[in-house]
């Protein structure tokens, strides 16, 4: 990320990246796309049964992170990013009946199960793009319906994380394209009636879906650190901010290394995997993001590194060791209920061929999903082609040798870091200048590498044996039950 800077008198904006573990934002020149400042609030999340945050924490969080770029009062623009899929149910006082329930939460999982069933794979991709998985919005509503029948009867709105926090801003009920698209309830051609009334949601209580580039509203009077007054951008889920702070166009893979793996490109066309592997997302733009993603990716790791009591980067080669880091469920492979499994040890098993075993287990789905996404869009997955790192995995050395290894590709990495947050001030800075935000992102030159990795022969005995140990495991896997129902 650019050194922090003053620079008086450059029109300033505000990017906002509300994510799973805490909201960062980032103030940013438009003209020069310097970061002025930065600003981070960190939130909490419940590890009982499930995958819970309560909604005002957020907005906590924004203002504090906000305030602490230390130009908010300048900021002509503001967008917000933030984590996609999570069910946030507001009553008619707009205020939460009860904690959102995140995209990482698996209880909804029979839910997902049972639209699957009554609708069918190919149907549900054909109409909203995806087969929906425990994560999707649309999943969360069913289970909270059958589950908290109560407090679902109090729900007057539901939002996704990114809705909440800009009508916080705005007063205004809206989405954007790209988040609204991983609900599970969203088509090109707008809201789905039927499968809206097949989960007891009506239309009316979901926010208005605004067309790329457009403001959501401005920002209205209260104690927060914004001038009222101040354009609010439409704001978009973290990943399709991700591709806006990239200024990624059509065909280029990126992998996101974060406390859940993703595996996204913009495409020319429009994504409909019956398979249920891609999700069939939109952009924040006017094209396509598939994506795919794992539940277990860096924190899966760390506990694995937790465990043998090494530093995450104390990773050993050799050895015929295989983890599969199933350790919240899984989502790519769907494996909801699934759990970690360490497999062919020997008595020459050194902890740090363990720990690179688990890397190489988390990194396996990922890399096996790329040509899946660029297939869904109708793009070519050239085998030369750099995969693009991004996310807090992306900057340790073991994560990038590991995909590096595993792929045959080269990899890159960018020098920028707040790559969501910088993706909403992108967005922020195109309601002012006009110009899309990718566009906006290309000219500030936020997705410049910063490692550039050449590529090596892919490690081809590590990929068979992971893959034939998913393979065997996979039946067992997917009859385990949560710790609640076993």
């Amino acid at each position: 990320m650019a050194a922090q800077q003053d620079a008086r008198g450059e029109r300033v904006v505000i990017g906002v990246d509300s994510s799973t573990q805490a909201t960062k934002a980032v103030a940013v020149g438009v003209d020069t796309g310097t970061v002025l400042g930065t600003g981070r609030h960190a939130h909490s999340v419940t590890s009982g049964a499930g995958r819970e945050s309560d909604p005002e924490q957020w907005w906590a969080a924004l203002t504090g992170a906000v305030a602490a770029t230390g130009h908010a009062g300048r900021a002509e623009a503001v967008a917000v990013a933030g984590q996609q899929h999570g069910l946030v149910a507001l009553g008619a006082d707009g205020r939460p009946v009860r904690p959102a329930l995140l995209w990482n939460d698996v209880r909804s999982a029979p839910q997902a199960a049972a639209l699957v069933e009554r609708f069918g794979a190919e149907e549900l991709a054909e109409r909203t793009g995806s087969v929906p998985t425990a994560a999707f919005t649309i999943a969360k509503w069913a289970w909270l319906r059958e589950n908290e029948p109560a407090a679902a009867d109090r729900v007057a709105a539901v939002r996704l994380p990114h809705d909440y926090l800009t009508e916080q801003l705005t007063g205004a009920a809206t989405t954007d394209r790209g988040d609204v698209s991983g609900t599970g309830w969203w088509t090109p051609h707008g809201y789905d009636g039927e499968l809206l009334g097949h989960v007891g949601l009506s239309a009316a209580a979901l926010p208005e879906v605004v067309a790329p580039g457009t403001a959501a509203g401005r920002v209205r009077g209260g104690d927060g650190p914004l001038r009222p007054g101040t354009l609010v951008a439409a704001g978009t889920g973290d990943n399709m901010a991700a591709a806006l702070g990239l200024g990624l166009r059509p065909g280029s893979p990126v992998v996101s290394l974060g406390t859940s793996g993703t595996v996204f490109a913009v495409t020319r066309g429009r994504p409909r995997d019956p398979s249920g592997v891609v999700a069939g997302f939109a952009d924040a733009l006017g094209g396509w993001l598939p994506l795919a993603c794992t539940l277990n990716c860096t924190l899966a790791v760390d506990r694995f590194a937790a465990l043998l009591g090494r530093d995450r980067e104390a990773v050993e080669p050799g050895g015929t060791a295989v983890v599969l880091p199933f350790l919240d469920g899984e989502r790519t492979p769907n494996l909801p209920y699934a759990s970690g499994l360490l497999h062919g040890l020997r008595h020459d098993t050194t902890p740090g061929q363990v720990l690179q075993a688990a890397y190489d287990g988390a990194a396996y789905s990922l890399l096996a999903a790329v040509d899946d996404v660029l297939r869904a869009g109708g793009e070519e997955n050239d085998p030369l082609a750099p995969l693009l790192l991004v996310g807090g995995g992306a900057r340790g050395t073991a994560w990038r040798e590991t995909m590096r290894r595993l792929s045959g590709r080269p990899v890159q990495v960018p020098a920028a870091e707040e790559l969501v947050a910088l993706g909403a001030a992108a967005q922020a800075a195109g309601v002012l200048t006009g110009e899309a935000a990718d566009e906006v992102a290309r000219r500030w030159g936020t997705g410049r590498p910063a490692v550039v990795l050449d590529p090596r022969p892919a490690d081809t005995e590590a990929l068979a044996r992971i893959g034939d140990t998913l393979r065997r495991s996979h039946d067992l896997m997917a009859r385990q039950l949560p710790a609640a129902e076993g």
